[in-house]
């Protein structure tokens, strides 16, 4: 007998079966339970799961109709857990990499565009504790807040002290 109790010398039709493999929707409902997740997400990382032709597009069919695939929820959850860390083209760029609506991700830009100056302040000065009046230092900066998504007129104004 094998370490759990199966013989694993006996025919195939008579070893007890192995674990069943989950269904497309049980998969997309687990990767939901961790986060949100858009349809495109959800394809792309399921595709590979299908067995039939228009199975994972029927079970992603039926999931968005109970509504627990919800584009909208995507792009608020999105912009909520990356706002305080990174700047509108980051982010807007985020969105875009998951299929999302470009007419809804331009209203949410527009809006998150008004705290800009302010949240871009507060990652600076989280790491920075005041501008420096070296050259070499204030580029530094700079590239700090353009690579975290900040515009370049925004990432100025903050190394500045304006």
């Amino acid at each position: 007998m094998g370490a759990q109790g199966t013989d694993d010398t006996a025919p195939p039709a008579q070893r007890a079966p192995g674990p069943a493999q989950p269904s497309l929707k049980a998969r997309a409902l687990r990767l939901l339970a961790g986060r949100e997740y858009s349809r495109a997400e959800l394809e792309r990382k399921l595709a590979a799961h299908e067995q039939a032709p228009g199975q994972l597009a029927s079970a992603l069919d039926e999931l968005q109709a109970k509504g627990f695939i919800n584009p909208q929820r995507v792009l608020d959850s999105v912009v909520h857990r990356r706002s305080a860390r990174y700047g509108a083209a980051r982010i807007e760029h985020e969105l875009a990499g998951k299929g999302l609506d470009p007419q809804a991700i331009s209203e949410a830009m527009s809006a998150l565009k008004g705290s800009e100056l302010e949240r871009a302040r507060a990652i600076w000065s989280r790491k920075f504790r005041e501008p420096s009046q070296e050259l070499k230092e204030q580029a530094r900066q700079m590239r700090f807040l353009l690579a975290r998504g900040f515009s370049s007129e925004v990432a100025k104004k903050v190394t500045r002290g304006q």
